[in-house]
C-alpha cells in the first residue's frame, strides 16, 4: 500500500475549517473532518486517483456541495509516498498558500 504524508501545513487548513465550521456553527465538524480524512486514505489503494493540475500534481475531490473539499497531492513513484499538500474548501478559489 502506498504511504500518504501530510505536510505540516495541512494541520493550518484544517484549522482554517474548524473554524469557519465554529463560525457558521455547523453541527458535525467532527464528521466532516472524518470524511476528508477518509478519502485523503483512498490514495493509499489509488494514488494517481484525481485530477492532473500543474507541475505534476493532483487533485483529489472529497465529498460534494457545500461539504465539498479539494486535497492537492504529489505522488512519487520512487518511494511509492503521496504527499498531501493543502487542502481547500471546493468555493475557495486557490489555496492559501504557495503549493
Amino acid at each position: 500500500m502506498t504511504r500518504i504524508e501530510l505536510v505540516s501545513e495541512v494541520l493550518d487548513d484544517f484549522d482554517r475549517f474548524i473554524e469557519h465550521m465554529a463560525r457558521f456553527e455547523v453541527a458535525d465538524v467532527p464528521k466532516r473532518l472524518e470524511e476528508i480524512m477518509q478519502a485523503i486514505e483512498i490514495l493509499g489503494h489509488s494514488p494517481l486517483i484525481g485530477r492532473p493540475v500543474k507541475g505534476g500534481k493532483r487533485e483529489l475531490l472529497v465529498g460534494s456541495g457545500s461539504r465539498a473539499y479539494v486535497a492537492l497531492f504529489r505522488y512519487l513513484t520512487d518511494i511509492d509516498t503521496v504527499f498531501v499538500l493543502a487542502l481547500r474548501s471546493q468555493r475557495e478559489v486557490g489555496y492559501k498558500r504557495k503549493t
